[in-house]
C-alpha cells in the first residue's frame, strides 16, 4: 500500500510539473511538451496533479478536451480505487 501511495504522489507531482513547464515554454514560444504525454501522465495516475496544474497555471483551460477529459479520468480512477479497496 505504501508503494502505491508513493507512486501516486510522485506521478501527480510529475503531472503538476509538466503543466508548469509546458505553460512556461508556451509563453516563450519554445518546444512544447506533446499533449499525448500530458494525457499519458494523467492516465498513469497523475490526473489530479495535471488538473491542479491546469487550473493553477491557467494552462490548457480553453481546451474542452482537457477541461472535461482530465476530471473524467480522475473520477474513473477514483471509482477504480474504491472498487479495488472495498
Amino acid at each position: 500500500m505504501k508503494v502505491i501511495i508513493g507512486y501516486l504522489i510522485g506521478i501527480n507531482i510529475i503531472g503538476l510539473i509538466i503543466m508548469k513547464i509546458d505553460k512556461k515554454r508556451a509563453k516563450q514560444n519554445k518546444w512544447r511538451i506533446p499533449e499525448q504525454r500530458i494525457w499519458l501522465i494523467s492516465l498513469l495516475g497523475g490526473s489530479l496533479g495535471t488538473i491542479f496544474g491546469m487550473n493553477y497555471y491557467r494552462h490548457k483551460t480553453n481546451h474542452i478536451q482537457f477541461r472535461i477529459g482530465l476530471p473524467l479520468i480522475f473520477v474513473v480512477q477514483m471509482i477504480g480505487l474504491m472498487w479495488i479497496y472495498r
